[in-house]
């Protein structure tokens, strides 16, 4: 991605998110939720179903409170894993990367260099923490005012729903 990607972020006018927009199976929504509640417990913000400038949509992305980014990537399934090899592309989005998975899934298949967050709808543990990768400034600031302005904006359309 080239400095002039950056500023193709995705309008805010143009965020679709819904609290459960049918995309997600139960699972999945359940680990979201663990992995949320887990990830405010620490001090971070999590943003849900968040487009990057790429067009790809990560899962969960995390503002810590020193300003670090992580991304999480829900996999409620061995197949839904199996099928799914996006999410090398985020790598370039984040400090540190993790997969969440239900408690249920083979852990055994998550590839030793990513972090590991096992995780249903009450709540969610780390198991291995990925490796840091520090952004360059420049992405990270326009991540975090990206993230920043989608979360606003879904706060306002909650508040004025008629």
């Amino acid at each position: 991605m080239t400095k002039d990607d950056l500023s193709q972020m995705p309008d805010m006018e143009m965020d679709e998110f819904r609290l459960f927009d049918g995309r997600q199976s139960a699972t999945a929504a359940s680990v979201q939720r663990g992995v949320c509640r887990l990830l405010a417990q620490m001090g971070y913000a999590p943003v849900t179903e968040l487009t990057l400038a790429t067009g790809r949509r990560v899962d969960i992305l995390a503002l810590g409170p020193k300003g670090e980014i992580i991304v999480i990537e829900i996999k409620s399934s061995l197949t839904d894993y199996k099928t799914d090899s996006k999410w090398e592309e985020y790598l370039d989005f984040c400090d540190r990367f993790y997969f969440a998975v239900p408690p249920e899934f083979p852990r055994e298949v998550i590839p030793e260099e990513t972090g590991l967050i096992i995780a249903d709808r009450y709540g969610a543990e780390i198991l291995r923490e990925g490796p840091v990768t520090t952004l360059a400034p420049a992405r990270r600031k326009k991540l975090t005012l990206h993230a920043a302005r989608v979360s606003a904006r879904r706060v306002y359309r909650f508040l004025e729903q008629e």
